[in-house]
Order: C-alpha cells, then sequence, then structure tokens
C-alpha cells in the first residue's frame, strides 16, 4: 500500500510521515523531492524550471519508482509529497491505481495563518519560496480531485496519525522511539 500525503508547505506532512513510519511495522518513507534534486543538479540551466515537477522526467520517475516498490514489496510506502497539479495527481497516483496499486492519497488542510506561523517555527521568513507557494496550494488542493482532507489546524502531529490510520483501518503500534528522537525530526526540519 501506498499512503500518500498531500498538503501545502507548512501543512506537517514530513512529521506526520515520520511518526506514522514509526506507528507501522514495515513501513518505508520514499521521498520524491530527492528525484527533483536530482534532475535540477544533473540538467544545463538552460533546461531547468521554476518547479521540478514541471519535468516530465521527474514524473516519470515518481511513478515508476512507486510502481517498482509496490509490486515488489508488501511494505507501506509512505510519500509526503505536495502535489497540486491535477494532470500530475492523475500521471502519478491515477496511473498507479489504474494497475492495481492501492494507494491511499489524503491532503492535510490547515489556514493560511496557521500555515505561515508553522513556516516561520522551521525558520521560513514571509517571502520564502514555501511560503510564497501557500495561496496557490491553498486554492489547487480545494480542487475535489484531492480526496480525503483532513483538517489540522488543532491537531497535534500524533491526533493526525491516529486519524490516519482510523481512517485506513491501519493497526497502529505504540511510538518506540524516546521522547528526544521523537522530538528531533520537528528540530531538524525547521532548518530545511
Amino acid at each position: 500500500m501506498i499512503i500518500w500525503i498531500n498538503g501545502a508547505f507548512g501543512a506537517g506532512k514530513t512529521q506526520t510521515a515520520i511518526s506514522l513510519r514509526y506507528r507501522l511495522p514495515n513501513a518505508f518513507i520514499y521521498d520524491p523531492e530527492k528525484a527533483g534534486f536530482y534532475i535540477r543538479g544533473n540538467i544545463p540551466n538552460s533546461m531547468q524550471k521554476p518547479d521540478f515537477q514541471q519535468h516530465k522526467l521527474w514524473r516519470s520517475i515518481v511513478y515508476e519508482h512507486l510502481a517498482y516498490m509496490a509490486a515488489k514489496t508488501e511494505d507501506v510506502i509512505i510519500v509526503p509529497m505536495t502535489i497540486t497539479e491535477p494532470s500530475y495527481y492523475e500521471e502519478i497516483i491515477g496511473q498507479l491505481r489504474k494497475e492495481g496499486h492501492q494507494v491511499y492519497h489524503l491532503v492535510l488542510i490547515a489556514s493560511e495563518e496557521t500555515l505561515r506561523v508553522r513556516l516561520a517555527k522551521r525558520g521560513n521568513k514571509q517571502n520564502s519560496w514555501a511560503a510564497q507557494q501557500i495561496q496557490r496550494c491553498v486554492q489547487s488542493l480545494s480542487n475535489p480531485i484531492f480526496e480525503n482532507k483532513l483538517t489540522t489546524d488543532i491537531m497535534s502531529i500524533i491526533e493526525v496519525v491516529e486519524a490516519i490510520g482510523r481512517q485506513k483501518g491501519l493497526q497502529l503500534q505504540n511510538d518506540q522511539r524516546s521522547w528526544w528522537k521523537k522530538r528531533w525530526p520537528r528540530v531538524t526540519s525547521r532548518w530545511r
């Protein structure tokens, strides 16, 4: 099964993915951003695009990689990634579903104010790229194609993970990490 956690920047995708990974046996986090960074770092400036998702190659890599893993493992594959373009959603998630792969897509929703506060807490200034994407993301993610919306403004990461578990009927285990290890990903995400 693939669990795709979507949402605007600052919605809590990465923290939710990390916490969910530690509550599910045999879970793995797949980060499509790494494919984007690879493409960005390995093409000439004349081919660069403002967003690596605009490269058909990125969408192809992500789709092929997820299809390969889903066919070869019983592990739960968790994908924390903002995707706001309906055609890109169809190219990746829609195609995976057409091929019979089980994909649970979820959008973490928060108000623009909450998103700005969360981004500021992790060190993003009001004019940062992530902050500049908030309105676009919020508007785009209101499209009905982006199903399973969960409003997270007043929810903790633990509450978000437990809501996902309830929605999908997942058998969540206790997170056995120490308090510090549970907190560490939140600290390091501030420096990204």
